[in-house]
């Protein structure tokens, strides 16, 4: 999409016009003015009034004389220069005075017109014209001054170049809902035909990273109408009025374009629910809102402007902003699932070159959980690595390790560890491969390394699933605990004691643990939520919503939980300590193993 950008002249452009005017009335208007003040005089009669000592002052040019008579003012008079060897001295003895320059003045009045009445003229029309112009740009009469109440919606026309839904992946379903808007602006006709009206927002909602602000920009690349463009922090501003003046002027321009989009992304900034007049409310935003309000769904019509908006946190906005009428459609654009990651990784990596024969597939179940972003910037990891070890495509072995950057960081080659703690990091890192492949339902091994990471791990075990898995049983969900565990019971195991290395550990597991009782009715409290997730998109943070005796209960049914895991963990591996011995050292002697070296040494 080509961005449309009004052509907008600074101020110092008029100025400079004036400053230009000015310049030619003094160095032309009033010279030509002056020379309609000089009076020509034949030789004789200079002679004359020499003789006569009427001459105030002289000047002799090269090919003429300027001279003044004595009167107040003096009036100035031109003859030709003569071949006359004793003119100075005549002109002396008269009482003439040379100058070096006679000024050859306009009429007083034309000049008290010209200095000062023009150049106030000049600059009172220029500031009537001024005024018009930031009131044009602002809005119209009543408009703020400086653009203040003017919106900066970017405004956007069809062009070859732009964004198109082919260009976006992942997101198939979200696609098709903004595919049936831009074939209503496009032939609108059999829609109004069968008596559907389009719906007048478009709410996308999701995690970040996910395509929203794409998609709009494939909707603007696809649509043959105008697309107007515009942050929900713009609106926001320190003047209470401002940001209300500037929807009206967005909606005006888009009524002006009709039909047209108008893409708002990011709305939570003022879309926001209102306080109801408590305390610490905010009036800029509120009025804000309730202009868009107004404009969405008020007495006047917006017929033909369809509103897109974008938002990772939908629980935080008005309900008056989401009710039918105003957004009358919402589309989640989620994570992608095992087929849109290998599409979306398709698409990113047409725009690097690559050796043939890539597995995507294999990349996208490694890329387990990554968003369209994360993948994009897998595969621009890919082509940075690829150039750094000197080569002109990137590799399979590329895509994987720009993986494990995205996931656990580069590799700190600076980072050396003792033998210790390099023997202490191995045991725990086989603790959970073995945890994990010993138990049934447990995604299956692809790589273990104890290489240093700039994420400040030490060493990770990937686990890569088959598939996508949508739910997850009671027992997977333990077993998952019971892999995060075998670290940590590896190291009491083979070593007697225990590190700050199973930190992270315990804090999944723990969060895990506490998610089966409080939220999934995995526990002896039976199908009761005692816990909410406020936020699905950003975090998923939490509340509880019990007594505290309950909560109390909820703490110690997790600790019991988690510790049967980890005497399940233990058990594990003291049945399988020859196997968790060699594969320690094998881990230990080559730093990185892959998933298929770790299975063949577990079943010789």
């Amino acid at each position: 999409m080509n961005e449309i950008k009004q052509p907008k002249r600074p101020l110092v452009f008029y100025y400079l016009i004036v400053l230009a005017v000015m310049l030619l009335i003094n160095g032309f208007i009033l010279p030509m003015l002056a020379q309609q003040q000089i009076k020509e005089v034949d030789y004789g009669t200079f002679m004359e009034m020499t003789e006569n000592s009427q001459i105030g002052e002289v000047e002799i040019r090269q090919n003429m004389i300027l001279f003044t008579d004595k009167a107040d003012p003096p009036q100035i008079y031109r003859t030709g220069l003569m071949d006359d060897a004793g003119l100075v001295e005549r002109l002396h003895a008269s009482g003439a005075k040379f100058s070096s320059q006679i000024i050859e003045q306009a009429s007083p009045l034309a000049s008290f017109i010209l200095s000062w009445i023009l150049p106030i003229a000049i600059f009172v029309i220029l500031g009537q014209f001024l005024s018009r112009k930031m009131m044009d740009r602002a809005g119209g009469p009543g408009s703020m001054m400086f653009n203040m109440g003017k919106s900066n919606a970017k405004v956007y026309v069809k062009s070859s170049d732009g964004i198109k839904f082919s260009d976006v992946a992942g997101v198939d379903e979200a696609e098709e809902n903004l595919k049936e808007i831009v074939e209503y602006l496009s032939d609108p006709h059999k829609y109004t035909e069968i008596g559907a009206s389009m719906p007048k927002g478009v709410l996308l909602v999701g995690p970040p990273g996910t395509g929203k602000t794409m998609l709009a920009k494939a909707v603007a690349g696809e649509a043959n109408v105008p697309f107007f463009s515009m942050s929900g922090s713009e609106f926001v501003e320190m003047f209470v009025g401002m940001g209300a003046s500037k929807v009206r002027d967005l909606f005006k321009q888009a009524k002006e374009k009709a039909p047209c989009i108008v893409f708002i992304d990011e709305i939570d900034a003022i879309g926001q629910k209102r306080s109801g007049g408590q305390i610490g409310g905010n009036d800029e935003r509120e009025q804000t809102l309730n202009q868009l309000l107004t404009e969405m769904d008020g007495f006047e019509g917006n017929t033909g402007v369809i509103i897109l908006a974008a938002t990772n946190r939908p629980e935080s906005l008005d309900p008056a902003l989401t009710r039918p009428g105003r957004f009358d459609r919402r589309v989640p654009v989620e994570l992608p699932d095992l087929k849109g990651r290998e599409a979306i990784l398709k698409v990113h990596a047409k725009k690097i070159k690559t050796e043939p024969g890539i597995d995507y597939g294999a990349v996208a179940r490694m890329a387990s959980g990554a968003s369209g972003a994360e993948l994009a910037n897998i595969v621009n990891e890919a082509a940075l690595r690829a150039v750094r070890d000197g080569r002109k495509a990137a590799s399979q072995r590329d895509m994987e390790e720009s993986i494990e950057t995205v996931i656990a960081g580069y590799q700190k080659k600076n980072a050396i560890l003792s033998d210790k703690e390099k023997s202490i990091v191995a045991y725990h890192e086989i603790g959970h491969a073995l945890v994990a492949a010993m138990q049934s339902h447990s995604a299956p091994v692809q790589k273990i390394t104890i290489i240093p990471r700039t994420s400040g791990a030490l060493g990770y075990t990937l686990q890569v699933d088959e598939g996508d898995h949508y739910l997850m049983s009671k027992e997977e969900l333990e077993n998952k605990i019971a892999t995060f565990t075998g670290g940590r019971a590896a190291e009491e195991l083979i070593f007697g004691s225990v590190t700050t290395g199973a930190a992270n550990d315990i804090e999944q597991a723990t969060k895990l643990a506490r998610a089966m009782i409080s939220r999934y009715g995995m526990s002896e409290f039976g199908m009761v939520a005692m816990e909410t997730v406020t936020n699905q998109y950003l975090g998923g943070d939490t509340t509880l919503a019990c007594s505290p005796q309950t909560q109390s209960k909820i703490d110690e049914m997790v600790v019991a939980l988690v510790a049967k895991q980890y005497e399940k963990a233990m058990g594990i591996l003291k049945e399988n300590k020859a196997k968790l011995d060699e594969l320690a050292h094998h881990l230990y002697e080559k730093e990185t193993i892959t998933g298929e070296e770790f299975m063949a040494i577990l079943n010789a």
